[in-house]
C-alpha cells in the first residue's frame, strides 16, 4: 500500500461520518468515489513523486478536519468541540 492510500481513505471516512453519521445528512456516493479515485491518482503519482504525494494525502487530511466541505455541516474539529463542550 502507497504512503498516501491511508491519509486519503482516512480523508473520505471523516468526511462521510461527520456528514451521514454525525449530522444526518443523506448520503453523497461522490465521497466514496472520489476517495478511491483520489487513491488510486496519488498511488501512481507516488511512483514519480513519493513525497510529494505523501504530502499531499496529509494536507488533504488536515485541510477536511478543518475546513467545511458542505456550507449546512460543521467541519470535524467543530463537531468534536461542540460534544466535547456539550452542546
Amino acid at each position: 500500500m502507497a504512503r498516501s492510500t491511508g491519509p486519503i481513505l482516512a480523508v473520505g471516512a471523516i468526511t462521510l461520518g461527520n456528514q451521514v453519521v454525525m449530522h444526518g445528512q443523506p448520503m453523497d456516493w461522490r465521497i466514496p468515489i472520489g476517495t478511491g479515485i483520489a487513491a488510486v491518482a496519488l498511488a501512481l503519482l507516488e511512483s514519480a513523486w513519493a513525497d510529494g504525494a505523501a504530502g499531499i494525502a496529509w494536507l488533504a487530511l488536515a485541510t477536511v478536519l478543518f475546513a467545511r466541505t458542505n456550507p449546512a455541516v460543521p467541519s470535524p474539529v467543530e463537531t468534536l468541540n461542540s460534544w466535547w463542550q456539550g452542546k
